[in-house]
């Protein structure tokens, strides 16, 4: 399973990935990627794309790609806030389709 991490969320949150090949949209060179083309680049890499953007979802037909959407839900997107979300989010990873939409709260 290869997860690729939005740019708006603390890199530091890799840390936390333990056992899972993830990235950033940095680490691959893709930031400032306008959303559209972002997905298309990562469905050919990544098999889950990790975000706190809500509006990604609705701003994008997701069923057309072929990688899973992952939304972490926090009251802040402080790293702090995300943590909690990550033995969800780790927990969610194997059971994911692409084009699928899930919301991690």
């Amino acid at each position: 399973m290869r997860v690729l991490v939005d740019e708006c969320i603390d890199w530091r949150i890799l840390r936390d990935l333990v056992g899972i090949d993830a990235k950033t949209v940095k680490q691959m060179g893709w930031s400032e990627t306008a959303n559209g083309a972002l997905l298309a680049l990562a469905e050919q890499h990544f098999d889950v794309f990790v975000t706190v953007d809500r509006n990604l979802s609705y701003q994008q037909n997701l069923g057309r790609y072929k990688i899973a959407l992952v939304v972490l839900r926090a009251r802040t997107n402080r790293l702090g806030d995300l943590r909690p979300l990550i033995p969800e989010l780790i927990r969610i990873l194997p059971s994911l389709s692409p084009g699928q939409l899930r919301i991690v709260e």
